[in-house]
């Protein structure tokens, strides 16, 4: 993916970005998956995994993403859309 501190800012801003996020998508959302595109702002909501990566990767192909269960954000981590 990236060096560890470029991965490191990835996840970072994944999680600020999720911060903002979180009012809108709580409680309507709770317990979905958002994937998050750092680089855009742009955020894909699905009830799986695989949900929100297809939504995603129709906008943003073979890019990476952070993605959050939604009401746990401890339940994270970037991937690749695939």
């Amino acid at each position: 993916m990236y060096e560890k501190a470029e991965r490191e800012a990835f996840i970072a801003k994944g999680e600020r970005l999720y911060e903002k996020l979180k009012s809108e998508l709580q409680p309507a959302h709770d317990g979905e998956i958002v994937a998050i595109h750092p680089k855009s702002g742009d955020h894909f909501l699905g009830k799986t995994l695989n949900e929100a990566d297809d939504k995603a990767f129709a906008k943003h192909p073979d890019e990476w993403l952070y993605f959050v269960r939604i009401g746990s954000p401890g339940a994270s981590l970037p991937l690749k859309t695939w």
